[in-house]
């Protein structure tokens, strides 16, 4: 009975990691979903900390660095601390998820990420 039991608690957790898989979007894909909430999956390109810009900006490019970049993940200054480390240097050449409302800004697609819940590494 036990093995069983086991095997559906596996079955169940294998689909739901499976359906979470399947709703990421690539970075290609995010100008596709503009408004729409969405979890957005990519290999960190290029990272760059703007300390010196309005807002302070950190800008984690997805898939293809500065200035050719088709997805931005954005973490204002006043965020950077809700994050582990710098972000720049934290999220520099990993694979990351963000997820949030994607947005457009001069025709590029990006999410502005509040908090690092919102950013998971993997998949």
């Amino acid at each position: 009975m036990k093995s069983v039991f086991y095997a559906l608690i596996l079955s169940f957790l294998l689909t739901v990691s499976v359906a979470f898989a399947a709703d990421s979007i690539s970075p290609e894909d995010a100008i596709n979903h503009i408004g729409q909430q969405a979890t957005v999956c990519g290999n960190v390109a290029s990272t760059h900390f703007s300390s010196r810009s309005k807002g302070q900006p950190t800008f984690i490019n997805l898939n293809r660095p500065y200035p050719n970049q088709i997805f931005t993940v954005l973490i204002w200054g006043s965020d950077r601390s809700k994050f582990p480390g710098a972000p720049e240097n934290y999220y520099s050449n990993k694979r990351i998820c963000v997820s949030g409302k994607i947005q457009q800004y001069k025709g590029a697609p990006e999410i502005i990420a509040r908090s690092a819940n919102q950013i998971s590494e993997g998949k």
